[in-house]
């Protein structure tokens, strides 16, 4: 039986990668043929689909993964030993080399080191000493975990789950932040939020801070409503709650002031969705 539209190369790294092998000789001498066999897979871009089973039997890797490399479709059914001091670390550094390399190109989505080259902004030579010396690039390997989700774990070590992990930040949307200060609105970076608490998602949320409040506000909302809003008047942002009156007018409420205006007097910036209250 043979896998089609599996290529060898790759196919056979991911094999490797699984096992914790960094040459053919091992997987060759792991699976009773001799190594000829396995530089014959090569050539002919084919690995025996009795090969990838075996792998996906021995190690808990997801045959979807050995075959396509798909790391969304990649999980492994085999716990990580627990281990722990010395022998988890002896357990890292013996994963470096080609190994570790093939899981960091998977987790990018990268099918040449090329890409993760340009990337990091490092030379191909830089790559080429991690596969000659076996070297475990544990910066970059810590940098691949943050920079995609992916389990640490299974990053290092080629056991466990290589699911993307679920972080309180890859869970949030980074949106604009902006600082209110006498009606002018600076920009301040980004500010990380979980929608999920809200009913319907916002168009084009922003976040406003000020000094004694901060908002999200949906700037993608510009026709103006009952509520409480960003607006703009002359020129000026301030937050208000807006009630509509009859004859295209509203009422614009600030703290314990109001005034009436025509809707036409004041510019929508965006609706309010949320009021965080600040303790001073």
């Amino acid at each position: 039986m043979r896998i089609e539209k599996a290529v060898g190369a790759d196919v056979l790294e991911r094999m490797l990668s699984a096992y914790g092998f960094s040459m053919q000789k091992e997987l060759a001498e792991h699976l009773g043929i001799a190594k000829s066999n396995v530089a014959g897979w090569m050539q002919r871009g084919q690995v025996p689909g009795n090969a990838i089973v075996q792998c996906a039997l021995d190690t808990g890797a997801e045959i979807s993964w050995l075959v396509t490399g798909e790391l969304e479709k990649a999980s492994s059914a085999v716990k990580a030993e627990n281990l722990k001091g010395k022998a988890l670390y002896e357990e890292v550094i013996s994963n470096g080399g080609k190994a570790v390399l093939r899981r960091i190109l998977d987790a990018y989505g990268f099918t040449m080191q090329k890409q993760l080259c340009e990337l990091l902004d490092i030379s191909s030579g830089t790559v080429s000493t991690w596969i000659r010396r076996s070297y475990f690039p544990g910066d970059v390997v810590v940098a691949c975990a943050l920079d995609t989700g992916v389990s640490l774990k299974w990053l290092a070590t080629g056991k466990g789950s290589d699911k993307r992990e679920t972080t309180p930040e890859n869970q949030s949307e980074s949106i604009p932040k902006k600082n209110l200060n006498s009606g002018i609105l600076e920009d301040d970076g980004s500010w990380y939020v979980d929608f999920s608490f809200l009913s319907q998602q916002p168009a084009t949320p922003i976040f406003i801070n000020s000094n004694h409040a901060a908002w999200i506000v949906d700037t993608g909302i510009r026709s103006v409503s009952n509520g409480r809003w960003l607006l703009a008047i002359d020129g000026k942002y301030d937050i208000y709650d807006v009630v509509i009156l009859p004859g295209k007018k509203i009422n614009v409420t600030k703290s314990n002031s109001s005034f009436a205006c025509s809707v036409n007097e004041v510019e929508p910036a965006g609706k309010v969705i949320a009021t965080l209250e600040l303790d001073n």
